[in-house]
């Protein structure tokens, strides 16, 4: 299945990453990661910066699945506010699940200012709006938990928002620990400078058709008959993760974006911080280097490719429909549109690590809206569980949370 259609901005402002060829020989790693997505490029970048050799292994070109069709914004927040987090898991896995996300924001910025790696990373402000009184009585709950435990948020009222957003709203939850990027650049940047650094083998246009567990590892059998063989095998492939695993785990979305074309700088909002709100389906927005105002949400349950590419007209007319009931004193005309297919948990989690019973294997599958930040989260556990270190993360990511 095609995990997007339309046009992408992220494909159209960067080159594709086309110098490799899918591979026609056997070969042996350590690790082989399935997936060139930027949670296997963070994977491949926290074992190869360990000294553990690693291929990555991708059915289409590299780094052009999800990840190009991302918005990549890196927030904190999961999908499921925290409050409501706090009653569907234990305590300790719902702070443990908020405080480690907002850590991975800062963890994301170091990789790439230490690697001096340009990924289009910028700090940006958060802010969440009430849609409506009842969204207003939801912030405030979510604002008492955050407080609670120490997460960084502020409360700010309609007069407030009125004044320095002009934004008519009754109220929102802002904070400064937010980020956004460049997914699909970030991926290749981190792919090549392993590749280059510390040898990285990169084999797009490989379907790995069956996989065999062995007494020292895994063997990959892929489409044009080669075997991979390796110790350890990652699964960083998203939703289409699901040949790997024994059950179904997750929920398929459709969801849609869009891209304006560059406006005045002037024309934006205060700080261009990222805006979403509490209504469902999600609406939310960002800019870009460029002056551009980017939307994304109206997600639906995912039926068939099919009904998700002939509704992108209409969605895309309603998220510009819902930009300018939010501010009507601005203009955009869209540049570009696109949607995708994405997963999602009950409780808005990430999956990490081993499946119960099955070794050697480890999953990175950052399901979710947060699914860049749980990436980098997965890349350090999976790098922990490999060189035999403990990590307290997995009991709140793990296949057998509670």
């Amino acid at each position: 299945m095609d995990l997007y259609a339309g046009l992408p901005y992220w494909l159209i402002k960067n080159p594709l990453f086309n110098s490799e060829h899918a591979l026609r020989e056997n070969i042996y790693t350590d690790v082989a990661i399935i997936g060139s997505g930027i949670t296997g490029a963070l994977v491949a970048h926290e074992l190869c910066s360990n000294g553990i050799q690693c291929a990555v292994i991708d059915r289409r070109a590299l780094c052009t699945g999800s990840s190009a069709a991302s918005t990549a914004q890196l927030q904190y927040e999961i999908d499921v506010p925290l409050y409501q987090l706090l009653k569907k898991v234990s305590e300790q896995t719902a702070v443990t699940a908020y405080r480690s996300s907002l850590q991975s924001i800062h963890d994301i910025e170091a990789v790439f200012k230490k690697n001096q790696l340009d990924a289009a990373f910028e700090r940006k402000p958060t802010l969440y709006l009430a849609s409506d009184k009842k969204g207003l009585k939801e912030i405030e709950r979510e604002y008492k938990a955050r407080k609670q435990y120490g997460l960084p948020v502020e409360l700010v009222d309609k007069d407030i928002l009125q004044s320095e957003y002009g934004i008519e709203r009754p109220g929102a939850l802002r904070n400064y620990e937010s980020a956004q990027m460049d997914a699909y650049k970030s991926a290749i940047l981190l792919l090549r400078y392993h590749q280059k650094n510390n040898g990285l083998a990169l084999y797009p246009y490989t379907p790995v058709i069956r996989h065999q567990a062995t007494a020292t590892g895994y063997d990959l059998y892929t489409e044009q008959g080669s075997i991979i063989t390796c110790k350890y095998l990652v699964i960083a492939a998203g939703y289409e993760a699901g040949n790997f695993l024994p059950k179904k785990i997750m929920d398929l979305l459709s969801t849609y974006a869009l891209v304006s074309e560059p406006v005045p700088k002037e024309a934006l909002w205060k700080e261009e911080c990222l805006i979403w709100e509490t209504a469902r389906p999600y609406f939310y927005m960002r800019t870009t280097r460029d002056n551009r105002i980017m939307l994304g949400g109206e997600d639906i349950v995912f039926k068939n490719e099919n009904l998700r590419d002939a509704l992108l007209e209409r969605k895309t007319a309603k998220l510009v429909s819902k930009f300018r009931e939010l501010f009507p004193d601005k203009q955009i005309k869209v540049d570009m549109s696109w949607c995708g297919t994405f997963s999602a948990t009950k409780d808005g989690l990430p999956y990490i690590g081993e499946y119960p019973g099955i070794k050697k294997m480890y999953f990175a599958l950052g399901y979710g809206g947060n699914g860049i930040t749980f990436s980098m989260i997965a890349a350090q556990m999976i790098r922990n569980k490999i060189k035999g270190l403990n990590d307290a993360r997995e009991s709140t990511f793990g296949f057998e949370r509670k």
